[in-house]
């Protein structure tokens, strides 16, 4: 065991598709666990999401670096029996299915516990495993609707909107693997196995863990903690803009030259501030949008105000702190005709090109080699391949 590798040893196997399982075993890899991607011969459906280059999406690269990949039919008998074999000896398994398909599959937790004794089962759902919407399907914009996320980011009109990155997923798959983590770490004096139920509904609320308590408590959405606060249009894009503390608003008015604003004895509050942002608003709106984000930027940052100029991704891809803490990387990868730009991870080391934790597999890249490690003889790997209970494509 090592600080850079302190889960190598450990076999993962990880049924799961898209990215919330996908991403929580990938972790693991990172960890140096061997983690075993098991795929349908056609490959997972996250593979067919945006644009793809070969076997691969960003999706499926993101989710998947530094694993294995084995491709079985389970819905036919011989895949089902070669998933058992491979199962033997298994620290951790993940499925992410609607609650009742794993069982069809034949890899229910009772079954899995009986090949493999001391596994932690992770099982990703939608909406949990039991109640009236646990058979519903469910993807990662329905929980930012049904857990409040939506409306508690409306837009000025009062329109409930999406978040574009997929907040619910992530955050899902990060919960997840705090909870493997933590599981792991009791089975060193209790070998017992663990069932872990992770749903999206879940990840999405705890998420919003402090809005949501203070709305329910209050009732109703509670009044902005930062007034004047948020997105303005500048000259040449959008500035952030946050004033945390009464001390702030009279910087904020001093670095706008808001005299009279800062004289007005009731804005020393922010509840006071809050109720009169529409005559505040039109006040500062006409002076951001005169203004660049640039000149914007200094100004505040000079009173130590907090703000940050709005970029966009390929922006912040080529941002020099970006590039001076390591966040960003190229990583070669199958399929790419150009190494795509990636981000390294927080707590971890930083992926190398060319390491096996920095590359994602194709579809049944390590088939024959998983399940020659099964114990399956190359005669029976063939006949299994050549039955289309599993794909090779090495």
């Amino acid at each position: 065991m090592s600080f850079e590798k302190p889960y190598a040893g450990l076999k993962v196997v990880d049924l799961s598709q898209g990215i919330a399982g996908p991403y929580c075993a990938m972790l693991l890899a990172q960890w140096g666990a061997d983690v075993i991607k098991v795929e349908p011969p056609e490959g997972e459906w996250a593979r067919m999401l945006g644009p793809r280059y070969g076997d691969h999406t960003a999706f499926s690269v993101v989710g998947n670096l530094g694993k294995r990949c084995i491709a079985l039919d389970l819905k036919q008998a011989a895949g089902t029996a070669a998933l058992k074999s491979v199962l033997a000896g298994a620290d951790v398994f993940l499925e992410g299915f609607r609650p009742g398909v794993i069982a069809r599959l034949g890899f229910d937790y009772e079954t899995v516990k009986a090949i493999a004794p001391s596994v932690i089962y992770v099982s990703i759902s939608g909406y949990g495993q039991t109640g009236p919407l646990s058979g519903k399907p469910a993807m990662d914009p329905l929980l930012q609707a049904y857990t409040g996320f939506m409306t508690a980011n409306a837009d000025s009109a009062g329109t409930p909107m999406r978040a574009q990155p997929i907040i619910v997923d992530m955050s899902t798959a990060l919960y997840a693997h705090q909870a493997v983590a933590a599981a792991l770490y009791a089975k060193r004096d209790d070998p017992r196995p663990r069932f872990l139920d992770i749903s999206l509904m879940s990840a999405a609320a705890n998420l919003q863990s402090v809005r949501f308590a203070s709305t329910v408590q209050e009732g109703q959405e509670p009044p902005p903690a930062s007034t004047p606060g948020g997105v303005y249009r500048c000259k040449d894009g959008y500035i952030q803009i946050l004033i945390l503390k009464d001390r702030d608003w009279r910087s904020f008015c001093d670095a706008l030259e808001l005299a009279d604003l800062k004289a007005e004895p009731r804005y020393g509050d922010n509840r006071a501030r809050a109720a009169d942002i529409d005559l505040i608003a039109r006040r500062i709106t006409p002076i951001f949008a005169a203004r660049t984000t640039a000149e914007l930027s200094d100004l505040f940052t000079a009173r130590g105000l907090m703000n940050q100029v709005i970029l966009d991704y390929i922006q912040f891809a080529n941002e020099p702190q970006a590039l001076a803490t390591g966040l960003v990387t190229r990583l070669p990868q199958p399929g790419y005709p150009a190494a795509p730009v990636l981000l390294n991870m927080p707590g971890f080391p930083p992926l190398t090109p060319g390491e096996a934790r920095g590359v994602a597999p194709t579809i049944g890249q390590n088939t024959r080699a998983i399940l020659a490690e099964a114990g399956m003889t190359p005669d029976a790997i063939e006949a299994l391949i050549g039955s289309g209970a599993a794909a090779a494509f090495d």
